[in-house]
């Protein structure tokens, strides 16, 4: 009797133990699932992005190389084998350094290590783990560019140099007026233009960029870190009035002589983009845009004197031309070359061209999708497109004498895809809605070799709302506009809740993709996690869509892409879970023009409003980017007047916040102020906030103080 009743009562204890266990262990994995991100989580949280490996193919070798811990390693691609190329010691004891991990670098060739590091650039043979070269470089060089040989260029104030393996520096210009700036990157950036320097393929000839400012603009910007505030003038054109001056140089390093291409199509004002050397490093090919871009001559010129050629293509657009892509010269065949434009065929498309008369003699890729080019071996091209949905991006292969295309990527997603240098592999890293990452190393017929890595999901402890993706009809009808939609944490369906729209908008952007959690931004999610739905929307004028698409904005920037945007409103009004009533909005530069437009144009519907670096008169934008999209003042004097928000200032009814960085070179001061200015004058009510210290965008620490600005508003105002 008595053995048994101990029996039970160990019985009763274990059963004890174990609920007690089960029911820990369901509390600690409830707790795990139920973290909430931080503000810092929200804006630098880069330890909620999935795992990466950041891969480049050893120069000319079918090798990919990528750093693990204190080794960078190489995976032959051909056999499967793996090996340490060199160690972070190996590393220190050539450089003198004391390196504690990998730095970033690149490939020369297939044995040569290049790394640019606290003014040198430095070229290491892995093989022999000898130091080659060692280019020592002057105090405040930039723009620093290697010939692939034996020079270095870069540019010191607003001239350029290069230097030799010996540490002898050369002055290419010499120019004194602070006004003519030489080797540096012109049109503000526009056009495809990343940088000013361009060795020809041969390395013995320097091409580059000369601008005069003499004649344009400027604007003040306020530096408070002096001990009474001093002034910073930067050079500002703005739409309709004086542009700078572009010309090229091509500086010949065997005579020190330099000599400008004759360029003269569209008077003085007129920029060349797309800087082209031909193979044999004898012509120079460049695309030069009039003033009004509407027009575009792609023209040949020699080297050697600098003389015109001739032209080889043209384009008109009675609203815009847009080169964005250098021509690309077969690899077996330099008497042809590739040339991309979407002014032909109304989609970004590839053509192959005759590089003698300027005949284009096929269509390349005849897809109704905007494509980018990835590479070419002469007989077939590699291209990324949107033909399969515009939010997906795969990889296809075409070959040229046949057209027959091949699609080489399968899994629904995003793809970005890396080729090596012979195009008989590629690395493809690619993500979607519910997929982190996986990268993948493939063969040039589709077939895979090995995985790469597998990412787990790195938010897989927190509460997340769910994330949907989905179409809205144009409000012309004619395309569907797609987005990301974020419910609440712990969504209930009988409640109603806010609703955050941030908006983008503008050209050149594209913010829902078919990548892991939709291409979210981790405050999209921060804000769902206090109660309101998220709604991010591409309306017509982002890109990836094709010319109509993206030219439904021009000489009236924010009127379709408000009406594309209020379609989504009628969309998230017939969500059962959406309070009408409470509806916000937030977007900065473009979005914060949109912002602005959408709360006075639609006081009816958005209550509070959150409006960064917003442009309010495109008067007062840069001539390269604001005549595209508006034309000029003077010819399109009633779209200037339509889409200034100076006028509609008078209309705000709802809360709004501007945030500025009062050092901003991108949307001048001249326009949140003047807006201010005129709610002053209406006796409009309306909040500002300046980030004294901040360029265009606030980064690092400054902005969680200004996302938690940006969240308090929503919070006071909207819920």
């Amino acid at each position: 009797m008595f053995a048994g009743c101990e029996i039970i009562k160990l019985f009763t204890y274990m059963k004890y133990l174990l609920l007690t266990f089960i029911g820990v262990a369901m509390m600690l994995n409830s707790g795990a699932q139920e973290k909430v991100l931080t503000m810092e989580d929200a804006v630098l949280g880069y330890h909620l992005y999935p795992k990466n490996l950041y891969i480049q193919w050893q120069g000319e070798k079918n090798v990919l190389t990528y750093a693990k811990g204190p080794e960078l390693i190489g995976e032959n691609a051909d056999d499967g084998e793996k090996k340490v190329i060199m160690t972070v010691d190996e590393l220190n004891r050539i450089l003198g350094s004391d390196l504690k991990g990998w730095p970033q670098y690149t490939w020369k060739d297939g044995k040569t290590l290049v790394i640019m590091r606290q003014g040198k650039l430095t070229e290491i043979d892995v093989d022999k783990k000898v130091l080659l070269n060692s280019f020592v470089l002057a105090q405040g060089a930039q723009n620093v560019v290697s010939n692939g040989k034996e020079l270095v260029a870069y540019t010191k104030g607003n001239n350029l140099f290069y230097v030799d393996a010996n540490g002898n520096e050369f002055a290419v210009t010499d120019d004194k007026d602070l006004n003519i700036v030489n080797g540096q990157s012109v049109s503000r950036n526009e056009f495809g233009i990343h940088g000013g320097i361009f060795w020809s393929p041969d390395g013995k000839k320097l091409a580059f960029y000369r601008k005069d400012e003499s004649l344009v603009g400027t604007f003040p910007l306020l530096d408070i870190n002096t001990r009474t505030g001093s002034l910073r003038e930067i050079k500002y054109p703005m739409t309709g009035m004086k542009s700078e001056q572009i010309s090229l140089g091509v500086y010949h390093v065997a005579s020190g002589k330099t000599v400008f291409l004759d360029v003269d199509d569209f008077g003085r004002e007129q920029y060349l983009t797309n800087i082209a050397w031909g193979p044999a490093s004898d012509y120079i090919y460049v695309q030069v845009l009039d003033r009004a871009q509407k027009h575009m001559h792609l023209n040949q010129y020699e080297a050697r004197t600098g003389k015109f050629v001739k032209t080889l293509l043209k384009e008109q657009n009675d609203k815009y031309v847009e080169p964005l892509t250098p021509i690309v010269f077969l690899k077996n065949e330099p008497s042809k070359f590739i040339y991309r434009t979407n002014n032909r065929d109304g989609y970004f498309n590839l053509y192959l061209v005759d590089a003698n008369s300027g005949k284009v003699l096929k269509r390349i890729t005849d897809v109704e999708a905007d494509v980018e080019m990835l590479g070419q071996d002469g007989k077939a091209v590699y291209y990324t497109s949107a033909e399969v949905s515009p939010v997906d991006n795969h990889l296809f292969k075409v070959e040229l004498k046949s057209g027959k295309k091949t699609r080489l990527t399968q899994a629904e997603g995003w793809h970005k895809v890396t080729m090596s240098n012979d195009m008989k592999y590629f690395v493809d890293n690619y993500s979607s809605l519910n997929v982190p990452r996986v990268i993948h190393l493939m063969r040039n017929d589709g077939n895979r070799v090995k995985e790469l890595l597998k990412a787990e999901n790195p938010t897989k402890d927190y509460n997340f709302g769910e994330i949907t993706m989905g179409t809205v009809k144009t409000a012309d009808g004619k395309f569907d506009n797609y987005y990301r939609l974020i419910k609440p944490m712990n969504f209930d369906s009988s409640r109603k809740y806010p609703v955050i729209v941030y908006v983008y908008g503008g050209p050149h952007s594209q913010m829902v993709k078919n990548t892991w959690q939709g291409e979210l931004r981790r405050w999209e999610m921060y804000m769902a996690q206090h109660g309101y739905v998220v709604f991010v929307m591409d309306n017509r004028g982002t890109s990836n869509r094709g010319a109509e698409f993206e030219k439904a904005i021009h000489g009236q920037c924010g009127q379709a892409e408000m009406a594309d945007q209020m379609e989504g409103i009628r969309f998230l009004k017939s969500l059962p879970y959406v309070d009408a009533d409470r509806i916000g909005v937030h977007g900065w530069s473009y979005g914060g023009f949109m912002t602005i437009s959408l709360i006075t144009n639609h006081p009816e519907v958005f209550k509070v409003a959150v409006a960064g670096g917003p442009v309010i008169d495109w008067k007062w934008y840069e001539v390269m980017y604001g005549e595209r999209y508006m034309d000029s003042p003077n010819t399109n004097a009633a779209g200037y007047e339509k889409t200034s928000l100076i006028r509609k200032a008078k209309d705000l009814k709802g809360k709004l916040l501007i945030c500025q960085g009062a050092i901003d070179n991108v949307v001048v001061w001249e326009h949140s102020l003047s807006f201010i200015r005129e709610c002053i004058k209406n006796n409009v009510q309306v909040d500002y906030f300046p980030y004294p210290c901040a360029e265009h965008n606030v980064f690092g620490k400054d902005r969680i103080h200004l996302m938690q600005k940006v969240t308090d508003y929503f919070e006071d105002y909207l819920k």
